[in-house]
């Protein structure tokens, strides 16, 4: 055992003695060949060039004379060299605190010629480069870049760490500092460091009681330069109280759309609308009404659900006091009293409260019937329409209610047969207060305050409330037509 312990111990040391890197100069050991070139630096310094401006070493006077061409321009003060003397003059900015370029109009300095002509566009709103995507403009050439990743989805830095990518150099060199605890920014009155330096800028407000970033538009000051710049948007002057709401709501103008669904391939600007439109694939209806049992896809139709049981209608008109469940009807409800109808037929010129509405008029000129049959292949004009259909088909009413088992071909049937149980009339009467739980029925009541009958009979000139009431009418005059009592004599 101890020949073998001893042989064991042999080879170990050989293996060792085979990783070591040895100086040809002076025989000393180094475990890495890096420490080894590093050592090597002593010797080749002994017998090289040194140049006496940064202190670099060379094989010989021919390569320093190459470099010193190269680089003619260093600084005396931290041995840094550069080829242009533009570049070597700006870095001297630096170390003496020179800003010789200064901003007629604000009075902001700088070390360089470039970065006051690139200021110089915020005043006079030169944007030289331009998206040919979304049409947004940018003054300097970099944000253009790294905008043009957004449409690209170019992400080409990459953290070695985690994997995690970024558009910009600058986010990735921050969030590097979070895997290695670099916190490069301290402050000076009390330690805390900052892994960026607008985190110390705005930890110093703290300290100094100043908010030294201020906007010349509405007088609003900040700690840092990051939230003034994100405090309004530059399209539509809307205000923000984050960087992330401003950035989420920026996706509006640049028509960003980040989350696409695998499945059917629409995308959507935000996180949430992408999350509650995958519940349609997946048929995920997490948001139950305690009341009807009925459920739903997202949070806010929930919500506004059960206003219909507790009665809540934060929406008032403030021409007759009728109250709304969603802003949207009140809207469209204020348009009868303002006789507003936007939307009109460019065909007969009728026109419409609601969009949806001219879309189904315009049908009738088209002959349109998008909505087909697949058993029997009558068209309907609206899909509502087509499902009521299939009912006769499949013998099934799809839509039950919960509380006492009835069934509906119409989703639309079903919900009002719900106002039965809820008690919810929507449609009131603005003469009398009176409420029911169909339009039709509450059209049918006004005219008992218009003393209009619209629907009057061509053959005996009775009139009638609904055209339903007339057709039921018109059949009389049809059973004592003579071509009816003819056929009637031929049985």
């Amino acid at each position: 055992m101890e020949l073998e312990e001893t042989s064991g111990s042999s080879r170990k040391q050989k293996i060792q003695a085979s990783k070591c890197f040895n100086c040809s100069h002076c025989g000393k050991r180094f475990d890495s060949k890096g420490h080894l070139t590093t050592h090597m630096r002593i010797h080749n310094r002994e017998k090289s060039v040194i140049c006496p401006r940064c202190e670099k070493c060379f094989p010989n006077k021919k390569t320093l004379a190459i470099h010193s061409k190269e680089c003619p321009h260093t600084c005396p003060q931290c041995g840094k060299s550069f080829t242009h003397k533009g570049n070597f003059k700006a870095h001297m900015g630096i170390h003496t605190g020179e800003r010789p370029y200064m901003c007629s109009e604000c009075g902001k300095s700088f070390r360089e010629k470039k970065n006051h002509k690139l200021h110089m566009r915020i005043h006079t709103g030169e944007r030289p480069y331009t998206c040919l995507q979304c049409g947004k403009s940018f003054t300097d050439k970099g944000n253009f870049e790294v905008h043009m990743r957004i449409h690209t989805g170019e992400r080409p830095y990459t953290c070695s760490v985690c994997g995690k990518s970024f558009r910009e150099k600058i986010a990735h060199d921050l969030h590097m500092m979070i895997h290695n605890g670099e916190r490069p920014h301290t402050c000076p009155q009390c330690g805390k460091s900052y892994t960026s330096k607008f985190g110390l800028t705005a930890h110093m407000v703290i300290h100094t009681g100043q908010s030294p970033y201020t906007c010349l538009q509405c007088g609003k000051s900040y700690g840092q330069k990051s939230s003034l710049d994100y405090h309004m948007c530059s399209e539509c002057g809307k205000s923000f109280m984050s960087k992330t709401s401003h950035k989420l709501h920026m996706r509006i103008h640049t028509g960003e759309r980040p989350h696409t669904c695998p499945q059917c391939g629409k995308s959507f600007t935000y996180k949430r609308n992408f999350e509650a439109h995958m519940r349609i694939h997946s048929g995920k209806r997490p948001y139950m009404c305690s009341e009807c049992g009925k459920s739903f896809i997202e949070k806010k139709s929930h919500k506004l659900h059960m206003r219909i049981h507790t009665g809540e209608r934060p929406h008032t008109c403030l021409q007759c006091g009728n109250g709304f469940i969603q802003k949207q009807n009140l809207t469209k409800h204020m348009m009868i009293h303002s006789g507003e109808r936007p939307h009109t037929c460019p065909q007969c010129g009728k026109s419409f409260i609601q969009k949806i509405n001219l879309t189904g008029h315009m049908m009738i000129h088209s002959g349109e019937r998008p909505h087909t049959c697949p058993q029997c292949g009558k068209s309907y004009k609206r899909k509502i329409g087509l499902s009521a259909h299939m009912v006769i088909h499949t013998g099934q009413s799809p839509y039950s209610c919960v509380q006492c088992g009835k069934s509906y071909g119409q989703k639309s049937s079903l919900d009002y047969h719900m106002r039965v149980h809820t008690g919810e009339r929507p449609y009131t009467c603005i003469d009398c207060g009176k409420s029911f739980i169909q339009k039709c029925n509450l059209m049918s009541h006004m005219t008992i305050h218009t003393e209009k009958i619209p629907h009057a009979c061509v053959e005996c000139g009775k009139k009638f409330k609904s055209e339903g009431s007339l057709k039921i009418h018109m059949r009389l005059h049809l059973e004592e037509s003579p071509d009816s009592k003819r056929a009637d004599e031929k049985h």
